[in-house]
């Protein structure tokens, strides 16, 4: 008898314990993330930046567009107010924070793309004589239910 109360105690405490549970849901859930970098264009580099952006980084977007890896990217133009805010967004969408793991495939879409590692690492070089990365910012969605 005592060992059926034992369990009779035992499932009335899952019951209370999962129907607590169940109110404490969150009210949102998690959706899709978004890298945003902040950048600084160097004095009479504008269009030389933006000649990049519409050729080799563009063609590495729209790659990783094909592949699934990444749901969009804009570009954004914005007002500096102070000498140290950006004067441009690059904006990169991801369908949610697991695809930020597939580097293997992300590294394979650049290396035909853009070549070579090193290759790559002259192409960065060259990109800071034009802007500097004044930083960059991952965020996610949440999508309230």
């Amino acid at each position: 008898m005592k060992r059926v109360a034992m369990l009779f105690a035992s499932l009335m405490l899952s019951a209370v314990m999962g129907a607590t549970f169940a109110q404490e849901a969150k009210p949102y859930r998690e959706g899709a993330v978004r890298q945003v970098s902040f950048i600084k264009i160097k004095p009479g580099q504008f269009n030389n930046y933006m000649k990049y952006l519409d050729g080799p980084y563009k063609a590495v977007m729209e790659a990783s567009m094909k592949a699934g890896l990444i749901t969009g990217w804009s570009v954004y133009e914005a007002q500096a107010r102070t000498p140290q805010d950006p004067d441009l967004i690059l904006t990169v969408n991801y369908p949610n924070m697991a695809a930020l793991d597939r580097t293997d495939e992300a590294d394979a879409i650049r290396a035909k793309v853009a070549g070579s590692l090193e290759a790559q690492d002259k192409a960065a070089i060259d990109r800071e004589s034009m802007r500097e990365l004044l930083g960059s910012q991952l965020i996610r969605e949440l999508i309230l239910k």
